[in-house]
């Protein structure tokens, strides 16, 4: 990252012990928001807060991360969240949706692809056509409001994630499919440790 790490105070050390009890590692984008422990656990919680009584399922959520990272071309989203998606739907769905190979894709997945793809690259351009796209795979409008969020949060973290330089943890290509990997041809390389 292009920030030196923080002082290790009581906040920045629980923030990283957090990380070793759930992964075994401090992730890097950890070491990036340690420098404001609040504003990174205040960022969680309003991800919570949307993912709270939400009809949208994991897989759902996965793929609209995917898609917002393969979007965005940020490589440490995608990589963690292709992981993610791989054991939640499959393999071949994680590579399509982040190498944006979507027609083989089932109708859902390739309707929520699409809708965080074009939110990511241009919200004005969305439509009144790509909101019925979304229904007519049997989304509400809540279930549309909450996708739309879901991306918006998701499109803020990565972007201090990528504008600071945070490289993707190797232990997320380690621990992911072959297929998953190679579709992440994009954002910043993994890092070498």
């Amino acid at each position: 990252m292009f920030l030196d790490e923080p002082p290790h105070d009581d906040p920045v050390r629980a923030l990283y012990d957090a990380d070793l009890e759930s992964d075994g590692y401090v992730n890097n984008l950890t070491r990036l928001w340690a420098w404001r422990p609040d504003v990174h656990d205040a960022t969680v919680a309003a991800r919570a807060v949307v993912a709270r009584d939400s009809a949208l399922t994991d897989e759902d959520r996965a793929v609209l991360v995917a898609a917002t990272a393969a979007a965005r071309h940020d490589s440490y989203c995608a990589l963690a969240w292709g992981r993610r998606l791989a054991s939640l739907a499959g393999t071949a769905t994680a590579a399509g949706v982040l190498s944006g190979t979507v027609d083989a894709l089932a109708p859902r997945t390739r309707a929520l692809a699409a809708w965080a793809t074009v939110v990511v690259q241009d919200p004005n351009a969305t439509t009144a056509e790509d909101v019925a796209r979304l229904r007519a795979v049997g989304l509400g409008d809540r279930e549309i409001f909450e996708a739309t969020a879901f991306v918006a949060q998701r499109l803020a973290f990565s972007t201090v994630n990528d504008a600071l330089g945070a490289e993707p943890d190797r232990q997320l290509v380690d621990g992911a499919p072959d297929d998953v990997v190679a579709a992440v041809t994009y954002g910043r390389p993994v890092a070498a440790e």
